[in-house]
């Protein structure tokens, strides 16, 4: 399973970034692009040290934390849910991540998991721009991991669920003032304040909408939280898609999922958010 320079490739207005909305300074801290599959055959510890030996060079510090559960997106007569769904893991428990040396860019592998994360670190730190960047160098990483199950004899991954995701932060600074900004269907009827109830102190959303063919479902979540870096009340706007390809998709295919997916996040969260923001963010289309 190896992506070629081709499918790598940014195709810019005429490819993966064709008539989406784009924004010159949009609120996104954190993006990651994950794949799920079946636990990894003749996997253990010292795979971990392996791996990192073949990245050293450009991820220089490691992390050791508990594995991820696996939230499984179903249809049907089940209803959806934001849980994960635990499943019991045989060896070893532990997810590692990886850290970039300009520390904005993470791996994270455990023995089901494959993720790429780009997260804003710094004020300063532009977010590069799925298309120009985060697509090819999430292609080229799981390239070289699938080279590396290769080298060791590890049988190959059997795709079970891709997610993808990104994370908006939005200041409150004007309380109740910004959730209406925010979001444009708050500016009318009782979540703003009717003839008894007052604007509401906090509110946490969860909405979710079916892809078409059931290639998966676009979770947003909106939630109040508390910015890391400077301890500032926020408005945290995240938008998810999880969908499950076929467990024999080519990489080719597993791209193509994954544009979908980003699609889908970026014309959701212009439907969702409101033309006052948009300005703000420096909406160009």
């Amino acid at each position: 399973m190896a992506i070629s320079s081709e499918e790598t490739k940014s195709n810019g207005e005429s490819g993966t970034d064709s008539g989406l909305p784009h924004y010159d300074n949009p609120p996104v801290v954190e993006t990651f692009l994950s794949v799920a599959f079946n636990e990894l055959d003749k996997w253990n510890i010292p795979h971990f040290g392996l791996y990192w030996r073949e990245i050293r060079s450009d991820y220089p510090k490691f992390e050791i934390l508990p594995p991820l559960p696996t939230a499984i997106e179903r249809y049907g007569a089940v209803s959806p849910s934001d849980e994960g769904v635990l499943e019991l893991l045989s060896q070893p428990p532990v997810r590692c991540w990886f850290i970039h040396q300009s520390s904005t860019r993470l791996i994270q592998v455990q023995n089901d998991r494959f993720v790429f994360n780009w997260r804003k670190i710094k004020p300063e730190d532009i977010y590069p721009r799925f298309d120009e960047a985060i697509r090819g160098q999430f292609a080229a990483e799981w390239s070289r991991f699938i080279a590396f199950l290769k080298s060791e004899s590890v049988t190959p991954p059997t795709v079970t669920q891709c997610e993808i995701a990104y994370i908006n932060h939005v200041p409150l600074e004007d309380g109740w003032k910004t959730y209406q900004s925010l979001v444009e269907g708050f500016s009318t009827g009782s979540l703003s304040g009717g003839e008894f109830l007052p604007s509401p102190e906090n509110i946490n959303l969860h909405a979710t909408y079916l892809l078409p063919e059931k290639k998966g479902r676009l979770h947003i979540h909106l939630q109040p939280a508390t910015r890391n870096i400077d301890g500032k009340r926020i408005v945290q706007l995240t938008l998810t898609v999880r969908g499950s390809p076929l467990p024999t998709a080519s990489d080719a295919e597993l791209l193509e999922w994954f544009d979908l997916g980003r699609e889908w996040i970026v014309r959701g969260f212009t439907d969702f958010t409101s033309a006052t923001m948009h300005e703000v963010w420096q909406r160009r289309r």
